[in-house]
């Protein structure tokens, strides 16, 4: 790789660069430890060059002081002769090499992978380092002037590659607490040994080694009655590779099919909530100081998608988004797929930011609690009402500026409905001034890209729904940047018969060939971890207790099973078949009737209305829809421009998204109905 041609001293200066903050920061200094060109000879338009800044950015909290006393056990992490806690953290800095990048968006990242590339851009930095042209995917954040920051804020990371870069949190630790954790795990296939971490993640493991008062028990469901297995049948085994998560040996094997759960004692809880700390501390400095030469940003977001976006919705929850000096760290918020928000995760003892719930998984993981709304609700069953900006103001009474987008899949599986409903589901409770939230129809947690069905029974879903998430980036920068208001928030109703019942969904869907509605959504669960979970996030009851869950619902199909209601992507207004938020898990995983995390469903329509009839599918053929290939993308274009009208589409990505269908209605019409592959959803490489 190129490096900058700073003079042998100064690269020799800039790699143990001190810079000062004032006296009331929480970051006291930071190095600079590379500096080098980003993609080297490339010009992103009127941006021109970029730069990549690696650094360490070192913190000192007071634990005293109010802004983080919701920080748990951060009062019982080592401090130092001034009675703070310190800690740092690995930052990576992509701007603008001439001129002022007008706005920073920091990219919380995903279990240590930087990801607003991917989906933004198009493509994933390869070893979470961007370096080359091809880092930058199409350039989009770069062609429009952003500077991108991305840091460490989570510890429980599981190794990866060699040549891997991930940016790991070393939180501070209580050291000496012990506390009950309960680990949840399931396997696809049998299998003799099996880990009991969080997806890609690690967890405490016992404070004593193999620890023979652990307990495992296995379930058929997540209501089910847990039966213990006797100890002499399991232990605990090393890792498979050396810093991974532990593993259990079972004797006979784990089968598909069980929900096992290990319990135990461990000790010395990370206080994870500094890390959400520090993204708002590192923000509020970079928004306050020159680094290396530049000026700060006039415009500070954040972005998150998945876990990443659940983390920005704890910050709000907690107001870890206002900083020791009670301004505002970020002037807007971008929070992509995260469910019903996040607002119990991230910041409790002994957790595990890894994990979350799903219609299958986690039902006693804390993920989510009352309150879910942007506008005050009230919860029936406690009298309680709040909403989840109650402490997200700053001195001066002001509001970050918030965009929030699910898809289908989390209606069915993360309880996104709850954002904007009572929490009985019985009506609506629409979203703050300052919030805007987009339901996009159709589409799947991130934009399908599995070529077999396994281990689900449905081909995915690969609406695109990454281009209205570029147009809203940009929406979200000109809110808050000029007072522009983004397009009106579109999500399915309850008022208007958009917003439904599992049962209401499950009577009025088609017969669709080969798929059938899910029984079930995830009914968010009402935990209780005993009395000082709420307030001070320490829990006494391992596993919880299950209260009467959160009552949510689903977007309604139409006659075609589409989603009705929210924001129609170009595939719902002009289709080439049925696309759904759920996908059910096959029967060999054990799971059957269950719904994958992730994952929606595609069926194709019949090519003609021959093919229909001997089929028994009640939609109408593409045949009987478009008149020719001419007529589908006549109808494609009109989609795309009535998005583009809506601003929920960029005019550079009107030819794309028309390429894009036109490719698949090609592969469909080249296709063969009796081929069971999903390979036709791909154009070739």
């Amino acid at each position: 790789m190129k490096k900058s041609r700073i003079p042998a001293l100064r690269a020799i200066a800039a790699a143990a660069l001190a810079v000062a903050a004032p006296a009331h920061a929480a970051v006291e200094r930071i190095e600079i430890t590379e500096r080098a060109p980003f993609a080297p000879g490339v010009k992103f338009g009127e941006a021109g060059e970029y730069e990549k800044l690696r650094g360490i950015a070192h913190f000192a909290l007071n634990p005293k002081a109010t802004p983080n006393l919701p920080i748990v056990d951060l009062k019982r992490a080592p401090r130092d002769k001034r009675g703070m806690v310190r800690f740092s953290s690995e930052f990576v800095l992509l701007r603008p090499v001439h001129g002022r990048s007008t706005t920073l968006v920091y990219d919380v990242n995903n279990r240590g992978g930087i990801a607003m590339l991917g989906q933004i851009n198009g493509k994933s930095p390869k070893n979470n380092d961007p370096t080359t042209a091809e880092d930058a995917g199409d350039g989009f954040l770069m062609r429009h002037g952003f500077s991108m920051l991305f840091s460490a804020w989570t510890w429980d990371v599981a190794p990866q590659p060699a040549g891997a870069r991930p940016l790991v949190f070393k939180p501070p630790v209580a050291k000496g607490v012990r506390g009950m954790v309960a680990n949840e795990f399931i396997v696809n296939a049998a299998a003799e040994v099996a880990t009991y971490a969080g997806m890609r993640g690690l967890t405490y493991e016992p404070a004593t080694a193999d620890d023979p008062h652990a307990v495992l028990t296995e379930r058929a469901s997540q209501g089910g009655e847990r039966k213990v297995l006797p100890r002499a049948r399991w232990h605990f085994v090393a890792p498979e590779q050396a810093g991974g998560p532990g593993r259990i040996k079972l004797e006979r094997g784990f089968q598909p099919g069980a929900i096992y759960e290990v319990r135990y004692e461990a000790k010395d809880p990370r206080v994870s909530g500094a890390g959400l700390a520090g993204i708002r501390d590192l923000l509020a400095y970079f928004r306050d100081n020159p680094v290396e030469d530049a000026m700060p940003p006039k415009n500070v977001l954040v972005f998150g998608i998945s876990q990443s976006a659940r983390v920005i919705g704890r910050m709000l929850h907690d107001g870890l988004n206002v900083d020791e000096q009670g301004r505002l760290a970020f002037d807007g918020a971008f929070l992509q797929v995260p469910g019903a928000g996040g607002s119990a995760g991230f910041n409790s003892r002994f957790v595990q930011p890894t994990r979350h719930p799903s219609m299958l998984e986690e039902h006693d993981y804390p993920a989510d609690a009352f309150p879910f709304t942007s506008l005050p609700s009230r919860d029936p069953l406690t009298g309680r009402s709040a909403s989840t900006l109650d402490k997200a103001k700053d001195k001066r009474g002001r509001l970050p500026k918030i965009v929030i987008a699910n898809t289908s899949t989390e209606f069915w599986n993360r309880g996104a409905s709850l954002l904007t409903t009572a929490p009985d589901g019985s009506g609506d409770v629409g979203p703050a001034a300052n919030v805007r939230v987009y339901g996009f129809m159709g589409a799947q947690h991130y934009v399908g890209r599995s070529r077999t069905r396994a281990p689900f029974t449905a081909c995915v879903s690969t609406s695109n729904h990454y281009l209205p998430m570029r147009a809203l980036m940009l929406a979200l920068d000109a809110w808050t940047s000029k007072g522009t208001l983004p397009p009106a928030s579109a999500y399915p109703r309850v008022e208007d018969g958009t917003l439904v019942t599992v049962e209401a969904y499950r009577k009025a869907f088609p017969a669709v060939p080969g798929i059938a509605p899910p029984a079930q959504n995830l009914r968010q669960p009402r935990l209780d971890f005993g009395a000082r979970f709420p307030l001070q996030g320490i829990a006494d009851i391992v596993p919880p207790q299950q209260k009467v869950p959160y009552e949510t619902r689903v977007p309604a199909p139409d006659a075609d099973g589409n989603d009705r209601g929210g924001v129609r992507l170009v595939e719902m207004q002009a289709p080439l078949g049925t696309h759904t938020g759920w996908n059910l898990r096959a029967p060999e995983t054990g799971f059957a009737g269950f719904t994958s995390r992730f994952d929606g469903s595609f069926v194709p329509f019949a090519r003609t209305e021959a093919e229909r009839k001997a089929g028994n599918d009640p939609r109408p053929s593409l045949e009987a829809r478009y008149a020719n290939r001419e007529a589908f993308l006549a109808a494609t274009r009109a989609a795309a421009e009535r998005q583009l009208a809506a601003r929920l589409l960029l005019q550079e990505d009107v030819e794309r998204i028309i390429a894009e269908r036109a490719g698949l209605y090609d592969r469909i019409m080249a296709r063969d109905p009796a081929e069971q592959g999903c390979n036709y959803l791909f154009a070739a490489p």
